[in-house]
């Protein structure tokens, strides 16, 4: 009975050493966790979280980089909404937006069509699709763009020879945001390459069952490819209109006197870079970038909420 009762006593004392020693190595595997992850905490805090709480700050204050900042309370909102260069600003950025994203998406949907088709040298026109997005809005891409739209450039002629005389664009307040459409479209190759993806997840099976009972390639189309992608499409909308509300190096570039002839190419950004760095007034410039994360977070949260609408999940069609 001795016997018995010590080896209970021991396996009592090994069931309670064994979850002080669990946690004990769990705490150290935590700790390891948290070592491995500081580099990235430390950046996220004093680049990332840091910088915005103190633009959060300076968006209530008037602070022109070279004094303390003095508290206005909404001083620089109110006086944003009553600023007529601020509204041709938020004007530009809707119009580029609403212009630019679609063109671009529907382009990168036409090429991913026919690139999900069988074809010889598929690859090679893969990678010649993708490579401007490669390239992306940078200074080179936006000077060579600005020479080909100027007056008797490439596109002049090429229009010209067409019956179509309309000068050149840069110069011509009507045009020159078009070119920056048509250069934000030019660099359709990244969402073309999520596309693809996304058409090379569809079954054949589903094709072959609606050619069986009589649709035609629009049929199938609207009925499965574009419902099946659903996800892809409402990713690449996302995106895309993301990075089109934070258009800046292009129209910097692009337009010869910084916002365009009349300010056409205005676009938000740079007018927030001309009210912070060249104008010195960094706590109203604070201001409109809030405002532009307010607008963006709008967005995608209308997008969030729309997508119940017309995105299928593969839950749903189960």
């Amino acid at each position: 009975m001795s016997l018995v009762k010590d080896a209970t006593v021991l396996t009592d004392e090994v069931n309670v050493v064994r979850p002080v020693a669990q946690k004990r190595r769990g705490r150290r595997d935590n700790l390891a966790g948290y070592l491995f992850m500081s580099p990235w905490l430390a950046g996220f805090l004093l680049l990332t979280a840091g910088p915005m709480i103190a633009s959060l700050y300076y968006a209530f204050t008037d602070y022109n980089l070279f004094a303390a900042p003095k508290w206005v309370g909404l001083h620089n909102f109110t006086t944003m909404f009553d600023d007529p260069r601020w509204q041709k600003s938020v004007q530009v950025t809707l119009k580029y937006v609403v212009i630019g994203t679609p063109l671009k998406l529907l382009l990168a949907l036409g090429v991913a069509l026919l690139l999900n088709q069988s074809r010889r040298g598929q690859g090679l026109y893969r990678a010649a699709f993708y490579a401007p997005s490669l390239i992306g809005a940078s200074v080179s891409v936006g000077f060579v763009w600005r020479a080909i739209f100027s007056d008797n450039a490439v596109v002049d002629k090429g229009l010209g020879s067409l019956g179509l005389n309309l000068g050149g664009w840069i110069g011509d307040p009507d045009l020159i945001l078009y070119s920056l459409v048509a250069l934000t479209v030019w660099q359709f190759g990244a969402p073309m390459v999520i596309f693809l993806a996304g058409l090379k997840q569809v079954p054949r099976e589903l094709y072959e069952a609606a050619a069986v009972d009589g649709a035609g390639p629009l049929r199938r189309f609207w009925s499965i490819t574009l419902p099946m992608i659903s996800p892809v499409l409402f990713f690449n909308v996302l995106l895309e209109s993301i990075h089109s509300f934070q258009i800046f190096g292009s129209a910097y570039v692009v337009s010869n006197t910084f916002c365009g002839p009349s300010d056409a190419t205005l676009v938000y950004t740079c007018y927030l870079y001309q009210k912070g760095f060249q104008q010195s007034q960094m706590g109203f410039a604070a201001a409109m970038a809030w405002m532009l994360l307010l607008a963006v977070a709008l967005v995608t949260a209308v997008l969030f909420w729309s997508q119940k609408k017309w995105v299928h999940y593969e839950e749903d069609v189960k």
